[in-house]
């Protein structure tokens, strides 16, 4: 963290922040130790007929990868109320600039730092991440669709985590307090995370497998992430599955709904790297406007 190859404003940011700097490695070697303990456990028990064995390691990949979906909110927060809002606040920014460095390069230091250890975090989170899920590609236990999983896996939270930075940049600047600028800036970035999760599943359209009204539900392959189920009518209509009562033979329908069959509509996980790739490219982008409003923003208060 402080390479001899790091000058002016970098070095001194590094110094300022280094036992965050630090802490964010730290948080990957926690967390490969506690995967691999997990893998170990799931992978040698022995376990009773009809227990799962992947229960701890199922379970500690889901709360890390809900763990990992709170990186941005808190890079956010960091950058725009420790890194920025703090010395705009104190007047602290004044000394940097009379230290032969100019409000740009200040300002560029900051971003630069934070967004590349929290890159190289994010990175290292999801290899690890990958490396704890190996026995579970397999089984029925895991679903790479759900939110800890899908972000961890793919580069959709290196690109949450620039977001945050740049977002981070421009509210620390426009807030100027720093525990006002740490909430605005986790909110924005939570709510800009939160609609493009309720979003990414209508990116690309979904596959339907269709089936005659009976037992069981028409079923879509091993590894797809059922999106919607439900009935066909004769006109081509859908209804939900709890317009009918359901009987051993799952004929219970009112005569007039003239129900005719099932449907279930999912993404294969064919759809997972295209999904990926569109969240990644639009967050990129709203992280890059993000990044011009905080130059611009520093522009207008020091032309």
């Amino acid at each position: 963290m402080s390479a001899p190859t790091l000058t002016g404003p970098r070095w001194v940011t590094v110094r300022q922040h280094r036992r965050v700097l630090w802490a964010l490695p730290a948080a990957v070697a926690v967390s490969l130790a506690v995967f691999a303990a997990a893998r170990w456990q799931s992978t040698g028990a022995t376990t009773p007929y009809g227990s799962d064995p992947y229960g701890p390691l199922r379970d500690a990949l889901g709360y890390g990868g809900l763990a990992a979906l709170l990186l941005p909110l808190l890079v956010g927060a960091f950058v725009a109320g420790p890194m920025v809002a703090r010395e705009l606040e104190s007047g602290t920014y004044r000394l940097a600039l009379t230290q032969s460095s100019t409000p740009r390069a200040w300002l560029a230091a900051k971003i630069t730092v934070a967004a590349v250890a929290v890159t190289a975090c994010a990175v290292a989170f999801g290899l690890v991440h990958r490396f704890a899920r190996t026995p579970l590609t397999t089984t029925y236990h895991y679903s790479w669709a759900e939110p800890g999983p899908y972000a961890t896996l793919g580069t959709v939270l290196p690109a949450y985590c620039l977001l945050g930075v740049a977002v981070g940049a421009v509210v620390g600047q426009l807030v100027r307090r720093t525990v006002a600028a740490m909430a605005v800036a986790g909110l924005v970035t939570g709510l800009v995370m939160a609609v493009l999760g309720a979003l990414r599943w209508s990116f690309l359209p979904a596959r339907t497998v269709t089936g005659p009204l009976g037992n069981p539900y028409p079923y879509p392959p091993r590894d797809a992430f059922t999106t919607d189920f439900g009935l066909i009518t004769a006109s081509g209509g859908r209804v939900p599955d709890t317009a009918c009562t359901r009987t051993d033979s799952l004929s219970g329908c009112p005569a007039e709904l003239n129900v005719t069959g099932q449907y279930v509509d999912y993404h294969p996980y064919a759809h997972y790297w295209p999904t990926q790739s569109i969240e990644t490219a639009v967050v990129l982008v709203l992280a890059a406007l993000a990044l011009w409003g905080a130059f611009a923003v520093l522009r207008a208060r020091h032309p």
